[in-house]
């Protein structure tokens, strides 16, 4: 399935009543074991106000490599990282960082730890939960993870935010329609470019998304595959999975 033009995302902007049109980015990038480089072009090619990452480093010298792509996608550090065990989020000076929270999750022996990155953002007159995760491979444990990221977005206490991730899941698993039944499904509500994140030549998966609350406009979510400056090349040896990127129109208050 495709939509339609991937010139039509709208760009970010704050409104006169106080509103703004941000751009979310959420992407799984490999611990940054492929090519950082076209990891970067494609990041700045999205020219995103927030980025949700997955597997973002987490060993040794983890904060120099999230300095490291932060300032070559022209982004700056928020959270996360090694002490949210991979989510993290990234944001344009655009934004103004009110608070944030690092959660790790319980975890399954013989499973690797888990975790969500948070952060209440403010841009213009309108303010924005983020939450940044990477949810388990076992279907068990991801249903868990599923109702604990609802009571996390609860526990924000805004009345608008966004959740970018890689959820393991497929938008028919249960995980999935949790999540679904309760926040705006992005491509499902406003689709817009790519719909499948696998990368390319795999078996076409949705399993990357960005969800919305209530409240939250979607004007449009997709895989940017084919916009201006975001090269087929550079998706293919950045990272494994392909981007989602949303543009949201968050209300003024809050």
């Amino acid at each position: 399935m495709e939509s339609e033009s991937l010139r039509d995302l709208p760009e970010s902007v704050t409104e006169a009543d106080g509103s703004a049109v941000v751009r979310v980015l959420s992407y799984n990038v490999r611990s940054m074991r492929d090519d950082v480089t076209a990891l970067a072009r494609v990041i700045r090619a999205c020219r995103p106000d927030v980025v949700c990452v997955q597997e973002a480093p987490r060993f040794f010298r983890w904060r120099k490599a999230a300095a490291r792509l932060a300032r070559s996608s022209e982004l700056v550090y928020v959270t996360g990282g090694a002490t949210a065990s991979g989510p993290m989020i990234l944001s344009s000076l655009r934004a103004h960082v009110e608070r944030t929270e690092d959660i790790l999750l319980p975890r399954t022996p013989g499973l690797h730890q888990r975790g969500f990155a948070t952060a209440v953002l403010r841009f213009g007159g309108a303010r924005l939960g983020v939450l940044s995760c990477h949810l388990s491979v076992s279907d068990q444990e991801r249903y868990q993870q599923g109702g604990l990221l609802l009571d996390r977005l609860a526990a924000l206490d805004v009345p608008h935010a966004v959740v970018g991730g890689d959820f393991n899941d497929r938008p028919h698993g249960r995980t999935f329609g949790l999540l679904a039944r309760s926040l705006q499904d992005g491509w499902a509500t406003k689709p817009w470019g790519r719909e499948h994140t696998t990368r390319l030549g795999d078996p076409l998966q949705r399993i990357d998304a960005v969800f919305a609350t209530e409240g939250v406009e979607v004007l449009g979510c997709g895989v940017p595959m084919g916009l201006p400056g975001v090269a087929e090349g550079d998706l293919r040896s950045g990272t494994d999975h392909l981007p989602v990127l949303a543009a949201v129109r968050v209300p003024a208050g809050g």
